[in-house]
């Protein structure tokens, strides 16, 4: 046996955290591998800081240290060296219980096409065989999108030595890999060939990390790990930041060790704090022996069901406007979807917001819905447009595709990275921004397309632009409204806000610029919802005094939607004392919400404007 194994059987291992980000935060401006040759002393300080809150188990900074990676900052013929002294580094930090775990990283994200299987296999058999040469506890191959790049080099691995594995798979989706295996399948297909200990780590924070671990057995002969991200990744100008919630972090982790992992630690946005809070919550646990396995439903489809008809214009300067946000499925039954269309159509809200692959995961078209739409229903479609997946040609291509449906209702953005999203090694093409995007529609708005070239006819886009009140500074994002005013911007829609006095702050940060707002509300759904959106999503925090309202109803499900809708409806109420427009985010497709919330809106609205006449 061996250190990792042995104390495997019956304790719980903490791990260490990310040094990646710690070293980017610091200025990084090269890979975190090259640091083991340049700035030895920061790494091994990065090392101890982990063992000083508590890691058992440390990792080399070895995880982008191949061939295909290191090319890329001229250091592909350092990989050996690299290693080497990665290994050195990590045992002058350990003491005499720390176990140093040789990292290798995955090759593959979506894309196979640049690199086959037998290039992968040779370029790792370097790091594997200098890794163990060099001392190091057992091997840890993390990050690994591709099930067959995982068993293949866990296999090539095995054949070579009898060091303890550790092989941790990444998933876009909670229960499924990016080639449709169930992650528990996929795990025993890793134990079966050769590893010791298998799990899960990045992408996802310890909340969907939980889900996935509540569908996976215990494996037969081997441990479970888990290294969550500290939450969901946010970019803010450039700067790419995640929660500060070592602690919630902390409680998370004791519900992962109740679903059986055994090694824990973290991989993005973890600090030295989170092992710590780690290390506290599990210190008086034992690990699982048996649990009960959540199965994972399985989706039927079905034929999609007839619909009806559609219209709107933009009349928020004029009176009180409600729009509603429905979030196109990520499947082809679409029967309840359009149910719930037609449940906001009867109620004659204003428009429908369709977003364009949020949070960069697929879904079904946002325009062919839109065209559905428009074509079956009086709700006007709002259409969301991401320059993520477009190039200029796309783009415009698509703007022409949508003044030809009569749909004019757009909301230019960015779009959040493909990274962050279920497809994360997708490419991400931003010819232009969210700002670039408006310019190009005001442009076919003038009848001229973006080479000069006369349109024949002109558009009629009415553009909406995103705002985002939950940063440090409100200022910052009022002044890109400023500039997405100048290129052309009609009115905004807000992220959603939590806060009376938030609204209040964007009442006042705002009322200078003569361009409408509908300030965002989206209900809470749950008591693990409102932790999750105050711990995982950046940006947004709730009081302590909500989140204790929450827990104290966490197992009453009337009365959390009781109050969840008492808790946004007195968010509404600030909302029309300053605004016209109201923002509903449908949560989770729970159409209810949005429907009680819109007919509130519209009872309270229509009797301050019938006391005032």
């Amino acid at each position: 046996m061996n250190p990792i194994l042995d104390k495997l059987q019956s304790n719980i291992l903490v791990g260490d955290g990310a040094m990646g980000t710690i070293l980017f935060s610091e200025g990084l401006d090269t890979c975190p591998e090259a640091y083991n040759l340049t700035h030895p002393s920061k790494i091994e300080a990065i090392h101890r800081s982990y063992i000083e809150a508590g890691a058992d188990v440390i990792q080399t900074n070895t995880y982008g240290a191949n061939f295909e990676k290191l090319k890329s900052f001229g250091l592909e013929h350092k990989v050996k060296q690299i290693h080497q002294a990665a290994v050195k580094i990590a045992k002058r930090a350990a003491n005499e219980e720390t176990i140093i775990l040789g990292t290798v990283g995955g090759f593959r994200g979506v894309t196979q096409e640049e690199l086959n299987l037998s290039t992968i296999l040779y370029h790792t058999e370097l790091q594997i065989d200098t890794l163990i040469e060099s001392g190091v506890d057992a091997l840890l191959f993390e990050t690994y999108y591709d099930l067959e790049e995982l068993t293949e080099v866990v296999k090539s691995a095995r054949q070579k030595s009898d060091i303890p594995i550790i092989a941790q798979l990444t998933a876009s989706n909670t229960n499924y890999l990016r080639d449709s295996s169930e992650i528990n399948e996929a795990l025993k297909q890793v134990v079966q060939s050769g590893a010791n200990v298998v799990g899960l780590n990045c992408h996802h924070g310890p909340h969907h990390m939980q889900q996935s671990f509540s569908h996976i057995e215990l494996p037969k002969g081997a441990y479970l790990s888990c290294y969550p991200n500290a939450s969901m990744l946010d970019i803010e100008n450039t700067e790419i930041r995640y929660s500060d919630n070592a602690e919630y972090f902390g409680k998370k982790a004791k519900k992962l060790i109740n679903e059986g992992v055994r090694l824990i630690g973290g991989c993005c946005g973890t600090t030295p704090d989170h092992v710590r809070y780690i290390k506290e919550a599990v210190k008086d646990l034992s690990p699982v022996t048996r649990k009960n396995v959540i199965p994972i439903k399985k989706h039927q489809n079905k034929h999609q069901a007839d619909t009806q008809k559609d219209n709107l214009t933009s009349l928020v300067k004029k009176r009180p406007t409600i729009i509603v946000e429905l979030d196109t499925p990520k499947h082809l039954d679409t029967n309840k979807f359009f149910e719930n269309v037609e449940k906001l159509d009867q109620l004659d809200v204003d428009a429908i917001t369709l977003a364009d692959n949020s949070l960069a995961t697929v879904r079904i078209s946002n325009i062919a819905a839109a065209s559905i739409i428009k074509q079956n229903y009086k709700l006007e479609p709002l259409v969301h447009i991401a320059c993520r997946d477009k190039n200029l040609i796309g783009l415009q291509s698509h703007l022409l595709g949508l003044s030809l449906l009569g749909i004019n209702e757009i909301l230019t953005i960015t779009g959040d990275p493909a990274r962050i999203g279920n497809l994360p090694g997708a490419s991400n093409v931003y010819d232009v921004n969210s700002k670039g995007l408006t310019e190009m529609a005001i442009r076919f708005n003038q009848g001229i397309n973006t080479d000069g070239a006369e349109l024949k006819k002109h558009t009629n886009f009415n553009i909406a632009g995103a705002f985002d009140p939950n940063v440090r500074k409100i200022e910052g994002a009022v002044k890109r409204a400023e500039q997405k005013i100048q290129s052309g911007t009609h009115y905004f829609i807000t992220q959603p806000v939590y806060h009376k006095d938030k609204i209040k702050e964007i009442y006042e940060a705002t009322k200078h610029l003569d361009t409408p707002f509908f300030i965002g509300i989206m209900p809470i759904t749950s008591y693990n919802n409102a932790l999750f959106l105050h711990n995982e999503v950046p940006g947004i925090t709730l009081s302590e005094e909500v989140l204790n309202q929450f827990e104290a109803v966490k197992d009453d499900k009337a009365k959390t939607r009781e109050l969840s809708l008492r808790l946004s409806k007195d968010l509404i109420d600030t909302v029309h004392e300053y605004f016209n427009g109201l923002y509903l985010i449908t949560p989770f497709q729970r159409v209810d919400f949005s429907i009680d919330l819109a007919q509130y809106s519209k009872n309270i609205t229509s009797f301050k404007q019938e006391a005032l006449s």
